[in-house]
C-alpha cells in the first residue's frame, strides 16, 4: 500500500501533559480514500503500557481489549496451564471488585465480555454501550494493578476445578479433543513451550498452589507487557485521559524479552497413536513443521494449504471426499509466534485401513507436484483472503482485535498494509518453493486416532508407534521470580468509587424497507455502507417440520439442502466453488427444524456475478446420482458419529422425551439411520419441487446497496413460480405426568451431560408472554451471573458452564436447562438444578435481580445492530413474524414497567418442576446409584431413546443434602425415616 494513500503523522517524544504525568503520542494513522486501513492513535504511558485508540462513530458501541504478551509459551516445565488458569482467576475479583462481580458489572452495563488464552498471549475484552467506557477501564485497571490481595485459596480451588471441567468438556469428553496435545508433545522437543497444551496437564494443575499463581502474575502481568486497545464511539483525548487516570499509577513490571527458539527439525517420521472412545471415526493427521507467524513464507504456505486441501477443487477433496473414501479432509497452516505447522487431516469412512490412507495422502501430494499451481489457484486464494479480511474488520471488536494483534506480535499497529501486500504478492513460484522447502521429502508427525470397529476391536494405526514422549520426573526449577515484590500504585483519586455511566447513547434500530413480489415472496432490506459488502438470506419456511407429512423419510430436508450445494445443470460442484472463490463470495444452504436457509455473502462490486450463481444453485440443481450417493453416505455416517458424542446424545434423547416419538421434532433434523436409508433421489426431487416456493419464503438483504439498485437484480426471484405449501399442524405436546430421569450409559465418560426441561405451549411473540418469559429466566439461567451458573460453576465447581432458556418459533418450543458436569458430581448437579428451579418458582425474583435484569437487557440494545449478520437477524424476525416497526420500543416499555409480581407469576406458571424431563448421559456404573437416591423414577434408555430396562416399581426415598430443595415425590418423602 502506497504511503501517499495514508496520512501518517509520527510524533516521537511529543509529550501530552495529562494530570500528574506524561503520555507520549507515538503516531496517528488516518484513512484516506478507499484504502483498507484501521485508523488509530498510539500512545505509551510512562509505565510502559501501550494504548491504541480507534475512533468509529457508526454505532454507539465501544470495545475494550487488554492483551498481555503471555501465553502458555511463558510457562515452565511441570507448570503447564498457568496462563489459561490465570485467565479464569482474573475474573474472580480484585481490591475494589468483589468476587463474581466482574461479570455482573459488565452484564448490568449492557455489555458482553470474555477472555481467551493461546500459546503466545492472553486477552480480556468487553463490548459495551459507549457511555460505559470509563467503567470498563476502571475494571481492567483494577485487575492489572490491584489483583493479588484478592486471591484466596478458596477462589484458587474453585477455579482449578472449573479449568478441569473445561478440559473434561472440551478435551477429554470431546471427539478428537486430544489431537492437538498429542501433536505438540511429539513435534516439539522436550521443554519447548509448544510441547504442552494451553489448557495444561491435570497433574500440573494439581501440583500448582496459590503462591505459584501469584509469582506468575508478578512476572508477566505488568503494564509494560500489555497493550490496551479501545475502539468505537469514543473521543481519543478523553480516552487518553481516562487511561492515564486508571492505569498510569500501576508500577512497571519486570522487563520482558522476546522468546526465540530454534526451528524444529525432524530426522525421521514420528508415528504415534491414541484411542479415542468419543470419536465416531478413526482419523489420520500429518503434521509438518514450518515457520513462525510473520515469516516471509507465511502467506505462500497458507496458499499452498488452500490449494491442496481446502474446497471442492482441492486435491484432498477430489481424492478422498469426492470418491466417498472419507467423510472429511482438510489442510491448514498454523503459525504461532515461535514456530508453525502445516496440518493435514483425513476422517475416513470405515473400510480402508489408516495405512492405506497414509499412502493415498502422500499420493495426493505427488499429484499436486505433477499438476503444479495455476493462475486460477492464486486468483481464488487472494480473493478469499481479502473477502475474509473485510469480514474480520466488520465489527469494532474485529478492528480492535487486529490492532492489538499487530502491536503485540509485530510492534506495528499499522501492519495491515504490509500483510495485505504480502498476500497480494504471492506467486505460483512462491507456492512451489515453500512446498519443496517444507513438505516435499520432509519428515512429519503422523498421528492415528483409533476407534473400535463394529466387532469391538480397536483398529490398527497407520504404522506402529515409533516415538514415545517420556515425561521426566518433575523437579522444581529455579524460581525466576525471586526478588519480585507486589507494589500497588498510589492514586490522587479515590479508586474505591466506581465510575458512573456517561449520558445514554442514542440507539437507533436499523432503517429498513419492505416489498413483496406477486409470487408471495416477502422482502426486507437495510442499507449499510461501512464496508463494500452485501449479505442476503433466503428463509424458506418448512424444513424438517415438513417431514411430518412422511416421518419415515425424516432427514430429507437436510439431504435436499446439502444437494443444493452440489452440482447444477451448468456447473459441477467444483466449478461452482471455483467461480465463487474467484469472486470472494460464499453461498451456503442448510436446513433447520422449521426452515431451509440460503445465505449469500458478496463484495458489492461482485454482486451481479454472485446472484447469477445463486440463481443457478437455487433453480437448476442437478441432483446427480453420484452426488446423492456421496452426500447421503456422509449424512448417515454423521448420524452414526453422533452416537459417540455425549452432548449430541443428550440433546437427541431429551428431545424425544419432551416431544414424544410420534412428533417429527422428536427426531433430529438429520434423521435416523432407518429414515435416511429409505430416502431416494426421487424423494429429494419431490421435496424440492413441492416445498421450495416463494409463497413461504422471506428475503433479507443488508449491506452496501439501495432498494432501487437491488430490486432490478432480483428478477429471477420475482419470476419464481409459486405453489401452495401447507405447514403441518402439530398437535400440542401431552403434559408430562411427573418428573423422571432418563439415563443413557456412556462408559468411562469423564463428564455427564444433563438436560432438564419440558415442552411449552408458547409460540414466539416479541411483545407478549414469550418475551416476558425471557425476562423471567434471565437471572435464573440466562446470564453468566444467573443462579444456576453461579451455583454449579462458581460455588460448587461442578461445571464449566450451565444455562437455561425458552425457545419458540411459529410452533411451540421447549424450556431447557443444559450443563456438562463432572461425572462424580452428576447426582449433586441434578439436585442443585432442581433446587434452583424450585426456589425460583416458589420464591421468585429479588429486587436486586429485577434491577439487574432491567439494566442488563435495557442497555444491551446498543450492541444488537452492529454487524451485517446482526442486522439481518433483526430484520428476519420482523418479516417472519410480521412485527410492528416499533416493537423494540414496546419491548423497552415492557421491560421498564414489569414488576416482581409479574415475574413471579410467570415463574410459577412456566417452571413446572414436578413435570419435567431430566436426561442424563454418563457412565451408568458411576452415576446411576446416586441418581436413584434422588426420589425420581430412573428409566434407562439407549442412544436412540428406546427403553432398555424396566423402571423400578417404586423410586427410592430422596437423600437430599441439608438446605437443598426436596425433589421427587413429597408424599413418599414424608414417610421416609430421614423425614421423620
Amino acid at each position: 500500500m502506497k504511503k501517499s494513500l495514508q496520512l501518517i503523522c509520527v510524533f516521537y517524544f511529543i509529550a501530552v501533559t495529562l494530570g500528574y504525568s506524561q503520555v507520549k503520542q507515538i503516531e496517528k494513522v488516518a484513512k484516506k480514500g478507499d484504502e483498507l486501513v484501521i485508523p488509530y492513535e498510539k500512545y505509551v504511558l510512562p509505565n510502559g503500557l501501550t494504548v491504541l485508540i480507534h475512533e468509529d462513530h457508526s454505532d454507539p458501541v465501544v470495545h475494550v481489549d487488554v492483551t498481555y504478551h503471555v501465553g502458555s509459551s511463558r510457562e515452565d516445565i511441570g507448570k503447564s496451564g498457568f496462563a489459561h488458569f490465570f485467565e479464569h482467576m482474573m475474573f474472580q475479583g480484585s481490591d475494589h471488585v468483589a468476587d463474581e462481580e466482574h461479570f455482573k458489572i459488565v452484564t448490568e452495563s449492557g455489555g458482553t465480555l470474555n477472555g481467551t488464552t493461546n500459546n503466545d498471549r492472553t486477552n480480556y475484552f468487553e463490548t459495551v454501550p459507549s457511555n460505559q467506557l470509563e467503567l470498563m477501564l476502571w475494571l481492567e485497571a483494577d485487575r492489572m494493578g490491584f489483583f493479588l490481595d484478592a486471591v484466596t485459596q478458596k477462589k484458587f480451588e474453585i477455579q482449578r476445578s472449573t479449568v478441569k471441567n473445561e478440559r473434561g468438556q472440551n478435551v477429554d469428553n470431546a471427539p478428537y479433543g486430544r489431537i492437538w496435545e498429542n501433536l505438540g508433545r511429539t513435534l516439539y522437543p522436550q521443554g519447548h513451550p509448544y510441547s504442552w497444551s494451553v489448557i495444561g496437564d491435570l497433574e500440573d494443575l494439581d501440583r500448582a498452589d496459590v503462591n505459584d499463581l501469584k509469582r506468575f502474575f508478578l512476572r508477566w502481568y505488568g503494564p509494560n507487557n500489555a497493550t490496551l486497545s479501545i475502539g468505537g464511539d469514543v473521543n481519543p483525548q478523553e480516552v487518553v485521559r481516562m487511561a492515564q487516570k486508571y492505569f498510569g499509577s500501576i508500577p512497571k513490571g519486570p522487563a520482558v524479552e522476546k522468546d526465540k527458539r530454534e526451528p524444529v527439525a525432524l530426522t525421521e517420521d514420528r508415528y504415534i497413536s491414541y484411542q479415542d472412545n468419543n470419536a465416531p471415526f478413526p482419523a489420520l493427521v500429518v503434521d509438518f513443521p514450518t515457520v513462525p507467524s510473520g515469516h516471509p513464507d507465511e502467506a505462500a504456505l497458507e496458499c499452498l494449504a488452500d490449494i491442496i486441501g481446502v474446497g471442492k477443487s482441492s486435491f484432498f477433496y477430489q481424492k478422498f471426499v469426492k470418491t466417498q473414501k472419507a467423510i472429511q479432509s482438510s489442510i491448514f497452516s498454523n503459525n504461532n509466534e515461535l514456530a508453525g505447522e502445516i496440518i493435514m487431516f483425513v476422517l475416513p469412512f470405515p473400510g480402508k485401513s489408516l495405512a492405506e490412507f497414509e499412502t493415498e495422502m502422500r499420493e495426493a501430494l505427488l499429484e499436486f507436484e505433477k499438476s503444479g499451481v495455476t493462475d486460477e489457484n492464486i486468483q481464488k486464494f487472494k480473493a478469499k483472503y481479502e473477502s475474509n479480511k473485510l469480514k474480520e474488520l466488520e465489527s469494532v471488536r474485529g478492528k480492535v482485535s487486529a490492532l492489538a494483534f499487530y502491536q503485540t506480535f509485530r510492534n506495528n499497529p499499522n501492519y495491515l498494509a504490509q500483510e495485505l501486500k504480502a498476500y497480494r504478492s504471492v506467486t505460483k513460484a512462491d507456492v512451489l518453493r515453500v512446498y519443496n522447502q517444507y513438505i516435499k521429502g520432509k519428515k512429519a508427525v503422523i498421528l492415528s486416532v483409533l476407534t473400535k470397529d463394529q466387532s469391538g476391536n480397536v483398529i490398527a494405526a497407520a504404522r506402529p508407534d515409533n516415538y514415545k514422549v517420556v515425561k521426566p520426573e518433575y523437579k522444581a526449577l529455579t524460581d525466576q521470580t525471586a526478588g519480585l515484590t507486589y507494589a500497588k500504585g498510589k492514586d490522587t483519586f479515590d479508586r474505591t468509587k466506581r465510575p458512573g455511566p456517561g449520558a445514554n447513547p442514542v440507539v437507533n434500530v436499523p432503517e429498513f424497507w419492505t416489498d413483496k413480489f406477486d409470487n408471495g415472496m416477502k422482502i426486507i432490506g437495510s442499507r449499510n455502507n461501512e464496508l463494500p459488502m452485501v449479505f442476503l438470506q433466503l428463509n424458506i419456511n418448512g424444513g424438517h417440520l415438513l417431514s411430518a407429512n412422511d416421518p419415515k423419510k425424516a432427514g430429507i430436508a437436510s439431504l435436499t439442502a446439502s444437494l443444493l450445494d452440489e452440482s447444477t445443470q451448468k456447473y459441477t460442484s467444483e466449478q461452482m466453488d471455483n467461480e465463487l472463490d474467484k469472486l470472494g463470495s460464499t453461498i451456503y444452504v442448510y436446513a433447520t427444524k422449521t426452515g431451509t436457509t440460503v445465505g449469500v455473502q458478496s463484495l458489492a462490486k461482485n454482486l451481479d456475478a454472485t446472484l447469477a450463481l445463486l440463481e443457478e444453485k437455487l433453480f437448476h440443481p442437478k441432483f446427480a446420482k453420484e452426488d446423492f450417493d456421496r452426500v447421503k453416505k456422509q449424512q448417515l455416517e454423521g448420524i452414526k458419529g453422533e452416537d459417540n458424542i455425549p452432548a449430541a446424545v443428550a440433546s437427541n434423547v431429551y428431545n424425544k422425551t419432551i416431544y414424544g416419538k410420534n412428533n417429527i421434532l422428536g427426531i433430529a433434523t438429520n434423521g435416523t439411520i432407518e429414515t435416511v436409508e429409505a430416502i431416494t433421489p426421487e424423494d429429494v426431487q419431490n421435496f424440492y419441487s413441492n416445498y421450495y416456493s416463494p409463497s413461504v419464503t422471506e428475503l433479507v438483504v443488508v449491506g452496501d446497496i439501495t432498494k432501487e439498485a437491488l430490486l432490478p437484480k432480483l428478477s429471477f426471484l420475482k419470476n419464481w413460480a409459486a405453489k401452495e405449501v401447507k405447514m403441518p399442524d402439530l398437535t400440542k405436546a401431552m403434559p408430562v405426568e411427573k418428573t423422571k430421569i432418563y439415563l443413557v450409559d456412556k462408559k468411562q465418560a469423564p463428564q455427564s451431560e444433563i438436560r432438564v426441561g419440558y415442552l411449552t405451549n408458547m409460540t414466539f411473540d416479541a411483545t407478549g408472554e414469550f418475551y416476558r418469559m425471557g425476562l423471567m429466566n434471565f437471572t435464573l439461567g440466562g446470564a453468566f451471573n444467573s443462579r444456576i451458573n453461579l451455583n454449579l460453576r462458581e460455588d460448587k465447581g461442578y461445571t464449566y458452564g450451565s444455562w437455561s432458556g425458552f425457545e419458540a418459533s411459529k410452533i411451540p418450543g421447549p424450556y431447557t436447562v443444559s450443563a456438562g458436569v463432572r461425572a462424580n458430581a452428576t447426582d449433586s448437579s441434578v439436585i442443585e438444578i432442581m433446587k434452583e428451579l424450585t426456589n425460583y418458582q416458589k420464591q421468585g425474583i429479588t429486587d436486586a435481580e429485577l434491577a439487574f435484569t432491567k439494566s442488563s437487557v435495557g442497555q444491551i440494545q446498543a450492541l444488537k445492530y452492529e454487524t451485517l449478520g446482526q442486522k439481518a437477524g433483526f430484520l428476519s424476525n420482523i418479516i417472519k413474524y410480521d412485527l410492528d416497526k416499533d416493537f423494540v420500543t414496546k419491548q423497552n416499555e415492557i421491560l421498564k414497567n414489569i414488576t416482581k409480581e409479574e415475574i413471579n407469576t410467570l415463574a410459577q406458571k412456566h417452571l413446572p418442576v414436578d413435570k419435567m424431563s431430566i436426561a442424563v448421559v454418563g457412565d451408568k456404573e458411576l452415576v446411576k446409584p446416586g441418581l436413584e437416591k434422588l426420589g425420581y423414577e430412573v428409566i434407562e434408555l439407549d442412544k436412540n431413546g428406546n427403553v432398555v430396562t424396566s423402571p423400578a416399581p417404586e423410586p427410592k426415598p430422596a437423600e437430599t443434602p441439608a438446605g437443598a430443595a426436596s425433589p421427587g415425590n413429597s408424599e413418599k418423602k414424608k414417610k421416609s425415616k430421614k423425614s421423620e
